[in-house]
């Protein structure tokens, strides 16, 4: 049986003080509602790094956000490269110029969790890249195309 997603349960817990009150700035920061909104987003964070680590067949959908420098070297082509290499998993990407020649890029990712550490790791690899963050969630894109049918006549229909 499906939990319900409408259904509430209470946690209490006892912080220190300190950090109590950093996480009360912070849900006042974000204009957050309650406290209870922040911790879920922290938790369901946490959730999905915890399966993709724990889970690598887990299909995950998520974003690869990456800084880097432009005027490395062959840096851009290196990144497209990987990208290839990775075509299934590698949905699209957003690329920017930023200021002092470096650039900005996301991609929207999706495939089994150790593809995507793998992407990342190979990435991660390539000289100038300076950071990159994936976050994931396990919700997943629906199927864009669906073959139905047998054999060559398959036909392509728009799920």
């Amino acid at each position: 049986m499906t939990p319900d997603p409408t259904s509430l349960a209470r946690l209490s817990m006892s912080l220190p003080a300190e950090l109590f009150r950093q996480l009360d700035v912070m849900v006042e920061e974000r204009g957050l509602p309650s406290r209870s909104q922040l911790i879920a987003e922290l938790i369901r964070h946490a959730l999905a790094e915890h399966e993709a680590l724990t889970r690598p067949e887990d299909m995950l959908a998520g974003t690869v956000t990456l800084v880097y420098r432009g005027n490395r070297g062959r840096v851009r082509q290196q990144l497209a490269e990987t990208q290839v290499e990775y075509l299934k998993e590698v949905i699209s990407s957003q690329h920017v110029f930023l200021e002092d020649d470096q650039s900005l890029e996301v991609l929207l990712v999706q495939g089994p969790a150790i593809r995507l550490k793998e992407l990342c790791d190979a990435l991660r690899s390539i000289r100038g890249v300076h950071q990159l963050q994936l976050v994931t969630t396990t919700a997943l894109l629906p199927p864009l195309h669906e073959l139905v049918g047998e054999g060559p006549a398959k036909k392509e229909t728009i799920a």
